[in-house]
């Protein structure tokens, strides 16, 4: 499977892939010129790791894919200042410059989600941000750690 390599991850540590987690893990595929990633998205991905991220491996990758191709040099700092000082995101977060990734991923647009099983195996796959996507999302997360929204 393809994903991002350590130099990739630009807020918080490198995750390794999916193959080798222990643990299931949810991924959003975004882009900061994405209204819906920014508005909804971003902040539903926060509730989740207030409530999850004990159980579940979380994490963001910010691709170009749908969007505008800009150089890492133009993409690097803007998306860093927003996850570390406007988001203050708590999970970890990395860049797809060429959209190359999202492509291999065969995504829909952005946001949209993977939800892997441990060792690897997608078991969902959700475009977009709203009610739906959102609620299908948690009820998955609910049903990986057995507990619903709210009491993590």
């Amino acid at each position: 499977m393809d994903w991002p390599a350590p130099t990739d991850f630009v807020h918080s540590d490198p995750v390794s892939p999916p193959t080798t987690w222990t643990r299931p893990g949810l991924v959003m595929v975004f882009n900061l010129e994405c209204p819906g990633c920014v508005s909804r998205g971003i902040p539903f991905l926060k509730r989740l790791h207030a409530e999850y991220s004990d159980a579940v491996t979380l994490l963001a990758v910010h691709t170009s894919h749908g969007h505008r191709l800009l150089p890492r040099e133009d993409v690097e700092p803007t998306l860093v200042k927003f996850a570390r000082d406007y988001a203050k995101l708590p999970f970890p977060v990395a860049l797809d410059t060429s959209g190359d990734l999202a492509r291999a991923w065969h995504i829909e647009g952005t946001p949209h989600w993977f939800a892997f099983a441990p060792g690897g195996e997608v078991i969902r796959s959700v475009y977009g941000s709203q009610e739906n996507a959102q609620t299908r999302l948690q009820y998955l997360l609910e049903e990986w750690t057995g507990r619903s929204g709210g009491e993590g």
